[in-house]
């Protein structure tokens, strides 16, 4: 059965996002394509959507590499986050379907149940798959592409994640999804506002563990003889 050039291009950005490829590192076609055991064909296609979204870079003489973005470049994407969820968990409450909320409810009703009891293990995904409902749930394929690909890079720039109780966390997931239910989309956006704004606030007393500084330019032209 031939995989896809998506499926390929899924598992190579989960091995940037969990460092298995370290920012810098060479991907070669003919590498990529026997580790994941596909022909160089969908590998190529891969690389270019990777590139495309900013987890991959071309460089003269060396291929595509995994990118190095700079810590501007990561303190950028939270405010990106900041103006953008709040508008998704707005539209989200004005054209949520029921089979949204079904799930939604769900995953809110396990994180909290699991963030009771200790169980940490599974709610970083539990999250991410609330994120991604909730995106989709805005009726709008290209926010919901937009924030989808914006969590994932934050993931990938700030690996550690900040000390947040969970409990509260999923407490403020829960009160969100009261408010999409109702259809309230201004009190949907506030609350959004004010989770996303405690969640930057713990971001950025980390520094970005996978970007590298940019050092200013020393002129050393001057002063020769």
């Amino acid at each position: 059965m031939r995989i896809s050039a998506h499926t390929v291009c899924t598992a190579v950005r989960d091995d940037i996002v969990s460092g298995a490829f370290p920012p810098g590192a060479r991907l070669t076609e003919e590498l990529l394509a026997q580790r994941y055991g596909v022909s160089r064909v969908p590998v190529r296609e891969a690389l270019r959507t990777l590139e495309s979204e900013g987890f991959v870079t071309t460089r003269r003489h060396a291929g595509a590499c995994v990118a190095e973005p700079t810590e501007q470049e990561a303190a950028d994407l939270l405010d990106i986050r900041a103006l953008l969820e709040p508008l998704g968990t707005a539209r989200a409450a004005q054209r949520r379907t029921e089979a949204h909320l079904k799930v939604l409810r769900g995953l809110v009703r396990l994180g909290q149940q699991r963030a009771e009891r200790g169980q940490l293990s599974d709610l970083r995904s539990l999250g991410d798959w609330f994120h991604e409902t909730l995106a989709q749930a805005s009726g709008s394929a290209s926010l919901a592409a937009l924030l989808t690909q914006l969590r994932r890079k934050i993931a990938w720039m700030y690996a550690v994640e900040p000390p947040v109780q969970a409990t509260t966390v999923w407490r403020e997931y829960g009160a969100i999804v009261d408010a999409v239910a109702r259809g309230d989309a201004e009190r949907a956006r506030s609350l959004a506002a004010a989770h996303v704004e405690r969640s930057i606030a713990a971001r950025r007393q980390q520094r970005p563990v996978v970007v590298r500084s940019l050092k200013p330019t020393v002129n050393t032209a001057r002063g020769r003889v």
